[in-house]
């Protein structure tokens, strides 16, 4: 299994450890201290060892900071984890807020005194983020103040030691691209930046840009890593060099000098004495990179990575092998949806279900000739209240039957060496009461219009998805529904299965760009009672002529592969033209799955009539 199903939550240790933190703090004299869920690297997907406000907290979500003053502390999260923290956390000690409706700053702003010093790891905090915050203490005549070394580090006794999974090549027949050719873009983009090298911390854009993969975070295939590439000349590669073999070291040192990652803070400083002009993201890279550039006497110059770009432009290579991985993960996933509909209500599990799926991923993957290297995260198997939970984690203690009457929600997805997936259906259980089935039916029927809304969008260049994001809410809108989170996250290329700068929300505010993959996964959520979301990925295609139009348009090409649950729709809510959408969709997927060669005669009967056509 790629997944386990133990509690990792401990709420039971946050009075102590809180209390432990805060004797730290005193010692230092520390007023307080934030505690963000990040790494060195500011990913998504951390190692153990970075995993600080899980420890401290209890709470194991992707996104979420705590901070802890002397009276009183509070955990911040987005919209998918307010119920989940409350699961997860002692309340009596982390006060749960909101994010959407009070930031960090905003709520230290409150409750901060004057004089008083709140401390934070400037290796685990974006300059944004700490402007932001260091202006709202200002306003309350209190100080941001960098430590040396984490306070956290200084109580956790029995802290994991850093990963050391070891680096792979990811071969340019699926990257499409060299190095070299790569180097050459990124310099480039730096120069238009009148800079002189630009610091890479984000360990995709190492691996995308050194055509290499890792295993040292859950479920994406990163190395951790840094790196600094030039306008002009050589880049340097900051790596733990026990993770290199002879081969990887002797490519890598073909294009770029091989250094310890304990070298790296050297090197920042280095930069600076050199007086040189160093790009960096103030968004996406630690306030400590920055820092110490400018103390050394170098100049840093604001803009984003230059390799976010590129690497969410997808080159045809890239977008070839990830249809292929769809392919396989189509197949896998019919497999899964006849199983479970097969099955009778009350005799699986969400964890018998999540390995389930998991099983036949591999299988599937075997048969393809390419195997499933992992899952690309936790599989959120979900049904009844559970699937109100937008980022649902099911362990043993939390584990539901899928029994008669309920939905189920299942988002998963895979690391295959030619692509990553995620996709996400919702099925009903058995059968329901008459007015519980209209229920479902209702719901479930809005949120597949918005998917269609998405899926059947043009836009012009320059389009960006905060700018889209209400197409897949209006249908929802017109009932006083909505959903909580984004309607779509980039997706990478055997890489991280959230990509930045691509995104459809109301933050996404990066043009959308040919090549790119982005998911489509409106929702809704019922609390304590069901959820619904349907996804798919989506590709960014080429713009081209309207007839009629004068300007050519983009639009989505869709990826994914999988019967969406007829029972649950509602045509007398649709109109002609998404009814005629999902007819489609579902003969393109009978279409391609149908042909898999060790198909078996009763899933391929079962895939059939999967993808009737709505009238059929």
């Amino acid at each position: 299994m790629f997944q386990s199903f133990e509690e990792k939550a401990d709420p039971a240790k946050g009075a102590e450890r809180a209390a432990a933190l805060r004797a730290e703090l005193k010692a230092r004299a520390l007023d307080g201290f934030v505690v963000p869920r990040a790494d060195e690297h500011q990913g998504e997907s951390v190692p153990k060892s970075a995993e600080r406000l899980a420890w401290l907290t209890g709470f194991t979500g992707s996104a979420g900071t705590a901070v802890v003053l002397a009276g009183k502390a509070a955990i911040f999260v987005d919209g998918r984890y307010t119920l989940q923290v409350r699961e997860q956390v002692d309340v009596a000690i982390f006060k749960p807020v909101a994010v959407m409706e009070t930031s960090v700053a905003d709520w230290l702003k409150v409750n901060a005194t004057p004089g008083q010093q709140i401390g934070y790891d400037p290796w685990l905090m974006t300059r944004a983020e700490v402007r932001r915050i260091a202006d709202a203490l200002e306003m309350a005549e209190a100080e941001f103040a960098p430590v040396a070394s984490n306070p956290v580090d200084a109580i956790w006794s029995d802290r994991p030691e850093p990963p050391l999974a070891q680096v792979s090549e990811q071969p340019e027949a699926l990257a499409g691209r060299s190095t070299t050719d790569k180097l050459e873009q990124v310099g480039r983009a730096i120069a238009e930046k009148r800079a002189d090298a630009a610091i890479l911390t984000d360990p995709a854009s190492v691996a995308w840009l050194f055509n290499i993969r890792g295993a040292d975070v859950p479920h994406t295939p990163l190395p951790l890593s840094f790196a600094v590439a030039r306008a002009e000349g050589r880049p340097e590669l900051f790596i733990d060099g026990r993770k290199l073999s002879n081969a990887i070291r002797d490519t890598l040192e073909r294009t770029a000098d091989v250094h310890e990652t304990r070298d790296f803070a050297a090197r920042l400083d280095a930069l600076g004495e050199a007086g040189l002009r160093v790009l960096y993201d103030r968004t996406g890279s630690a306030e400590a990179v920055a820092q110490r550039v400018e103390e050394a006497g170098g100049t840093i110059v604001e803009g984003s990575d230059p390799v976010a770009l590129p690497r969410a432009r997808k080159c045809a290579a890239e977008l070839a092998g990830t249809r292929a991985a769809h392919i396989r993960d189509g197949v896998a996933m019919a497999r899964f949806l006849r199983f479970v509909e097969k099955s009778a209500p009350g005799a699986l599990s969400e964890i018998d279900a999540a390995k389930r799926l998991e099983a036949l991923r591999v299988e599937t993957a075997a048969e393809g000739g390419m195997a499933l290297n992992d899952i690309s995260f936790e599989t959120i198997s979900s049904t009844g209240p559970n699937a109100a939970i937008n980022h649902y984690r099911v362990t043993e203690r939390t584990n539901r039957i899928l029994a008669d009457g309920d939905l189920y929600l299942v988002d998963s997805g895979g690391q295959y060496r030619d692509g990553t997936t995620d996709i996400t259906r919702t099925i009903l259980i058995g059968d329901a009461p008459p007015a519980r089935r209209d229920l479902y039916r209702d719901r479930f029927t809005r949120v597949l219009r918005g998917h269609i809304a998405i899926s059947l969008a043009r836009f012009p260049k320059g389009t960006t998805g905060a700018q889209l994001d209400a197409l897949a809410r209006n249908a929802l809108w017109q009932s006083g529904l909505d959903f909580d989170h984004g309607t779509g996250h980039g997706v990478g290329s055997y890489l991280g299965v959230h990509e930045g700068p691509q995104r459809i929300s109301k933050t996404g505010h990066v043009p959308l760009s040919p090549g790119m993959i982005i998911s489509n996964e409106p929702g809704f959520y019922a609390a304590n009672d069901f959820g619904i979301r349907i996804e798919n990925l989506v590709v960014v295609r080429e713009p081209e002529p309207v007839p009629g139009g004068d300007r050519p348009m983009h639009a989505f090409e869709t990826i994914t592969l999988a019967p969406i649950d007829r029972r649950l729709i509602e045509p007398r809510l649709m109109s002609a033209a998404e009814i005629a959408w999902l007819d489609c969709y579902h003969m393109r997927v009978y279409g391609v799955l149908g042909g898999w060669p060790t198909l078996s005669s009763d899933d391929r009967a079962w895939l059939a009539a999967a993808c009737r056509p709505i009238a059929g």
